[in-house]
C-alpha cells in the first residue's frame, strides 16, 4: 500500500507560525499545475507499481485550486498509478475558501475527504495568528460541508498561543464535538526558526511562547477527547472509531509514498528525497525534463530510529518482534534496555510485545525517543 502526496505551493496571505513552502502571489498556479502533471509522467515508476490506497493534496492552500486543476490532477494520477477505487483523496482547505459552490466543485472533482484549516473558533485567536478567515467561516464551512455530504472530515486545531485561555481551549474542542468532527489534528504552537512569528518574538512584539501552558492544553485535551469517544491513535490526532487518517497512518507505518511539487518528499523504504523549495526553478527544471530534487539513503540505524521516532507517537506503539524481524535481536536488546528506565518512571508501559507510551509519557514523546536511538 501507498500513498501520494501533492504541494500545493500557494497560500492568500500568509500565518504568522508557518513555516511551510509557499507563495501569496498565485501567478504561477497555472503554471505549477502543468509541472505537477508533468512530474506524474516523471515519477511514474517511483512507486514501483504498489496499490495506491492515499490521496492527499497539502500546501499551501490546496483549495485554491480551480476544480478543472483537482481533477486534471486526478485524473493523471489515476492514468499513471494504481490507484485504488477507494481511495482516500484529503484535500486541505481554508473556512474561507469552503462555500457551497466550491464544496459542491471538490466533490465533483473526486475529493471525498476535507482536511480543513479552522485553528480556532476566536475571533482574537485568528486574528493573532494572521489567518485569512474568521469565526463564524470557521463554524460555518464545517456545517455546509456536512449538509453536502462530506462526512469524512478533520480539523486543525492549535493550543498553547498567548491569547487562547483554557476557557477558550475547552471551548474549541467542544465545539468541535459537538459538530461531529469524526477527526482532529491537534498542535501546540510551535516558534519555527524564520517565521514572522520568531520574528515578532525576538523584536519583543509578541510574547514568547508558554510550554506549560501548552502542556496543560494538551493534557486536558486528551481528558475532553477521550471522554467523548475519540482514540488518542498518534500524538496530535483524535478520530471517532473508524475515521483514522489512512493517509497519516500510512507515514506513521513506513509506507511507501510519493511527494510531488515543490518542497514535496518521498519514501520508498531505503531511501528519502525531497523536491527543491523554490517554485520558479521546480517549473523550470520539469519543462526541462529534469525533476530537482536531492536524494539521502537510510542506513539501518537511520531506519531504526525513524521507526521508533513515528510507532512511538501512536497507540500502537514500538513492535519488538517486528524490530526483532527487520533489524535482528541486538536493535532489540538496545530498545529493551534504554526503555527501561521509563518504563519504571511510568512513561513507557509494555503490553504484550508493544512499547507504548503512556498518557504521561506522551508529553514528552520526541525526547523518549530520542533516547531509544542508536547513535
Amino acid at each position: 500500500m501507498a500513498g501520494i502526496y501533492l504541494h500545493i505551493p500557494f497560500c492568500k496571505q500568509a500565518c504568522y507560525y508557518c513555516n511551510f513552502h509557499f507563495s501569496t502571489s498565485l501567478l504561477q498556479q497555472e503554471a505549477m499545475v502543468n509541472s505537477i502533471v508533468q512530474e506524474i509522467a516523471l515519477q511514474k515508476d517511483y512507486l514501483a507499481q504498489e496499490p495506491v490506497h492515499t490521496i492527499y493534496f497539502g500546501g499551501g492552500t490546496p483549495s485554491l485550486l480551480k476544480e478543472q486543476e483537482l481533477t486534471a490532477l486526478l485524473l493523471h494520477l489515476r492514468a499513471t498509478f494504481a490507484v485504488a477505487a477507494d481511495a482516500e483523496i484529503t484535500l486541505e482547505a481554508n473556512p474561507d475558501d469552503l462555500t457551497a459552490e466550491k464544496l459542491v466543485q471538490l466533490k465533483a472533482a473526486g475529493i471525498n475527504r476535507l482536511s480543513i484549516g479552522v485553528q480556532s473558533f476566536h475571533e482574537e485567536d485568528l486574528t493573532w495568528m494572521n489567518r485569512a478567515h474568521n469565526s463564524r467561516q470557521a463554524l460555518d464551512c464545517i456545517k455546509q460541508a456536512q449538509d453536502l455530504g462530506f462526512q469524512n472530515i478533520t480539523i486543525d486545531l492549535i493550543y498553547g498561543g498567548p491569547t487562547l485561555t483554557n476557557e477558550g481551549w475547552e471551548q474549541n474542542v467542544k465545539q468541535a464535538i459537538a459538530l461531529g468532527v469524526p477527526h482532529l489534528s491537534c498542535y501546540a504552537l510551535t516558534v519555527e526558526p524564520g517565521t514572522a512569528l520568531d520574528h515578532f518574538i525576538k523584536k519583543k512584539k509578541m510574547a514568547a511562547t508558554d510550554l506549560d501552558k501548552a502542556a496543560q492544553h494538551f493534557e486536558m485535551l486528551m481528558e475532553w477527547l477521550g471522554a467523548a469517544g475519540y482514540e488518542h491513535y498518534e500524538i496530535s490526532n483524535f478520530a471517532l472509531p473508524g475515521w483514522h487518517s489512512r493517509h497519516n497512518s500510512s507515514y506513521w507505518q513506513g509506507k511507501p509514498y510519493l511527494g510531488l511539487g515543490p518542497s514535496a518528499h518521498s519514501f520508498n523504504g531505503t531511501s528519502r528525497q525531497w523536491n527543491i523549495a523554490n517554485n520558479a526553478q521546480y517549473i523550470k527544471s520539469i519543462a526541462a525534463g529534469t525533476v530537482p530534487f536531492e536524494i539521502e539513503s537510510l542506513t539501518t540505524a537511520m531506519q531504526f530510529n525513524e521507526y521508533i521516532m513515528t510507532s512511538l507517537r501512536t497507540s500502537a506503539g514500538c513492535n519488538l518482534e517486528w524490530v526483532a524481524e527487520k533489524f535482528g535481536t541486538d536493535h532489540t536488546i538496545h530498545l529493551l534496555a534504554h526503555s527501561e528506565p521509563y518504563i519504571k518512571m511510568g512513561r513507557i508501559e509494555r503490553v504484550g510485545e508493544a512499547l507504548r507510551l503512556t498518557k504521561a509519557g506522551r508529553l514528552f514523546a520526541d525526547g523518549i525517543a530520542g533516547e531509544l536511538f542508536i547513535l
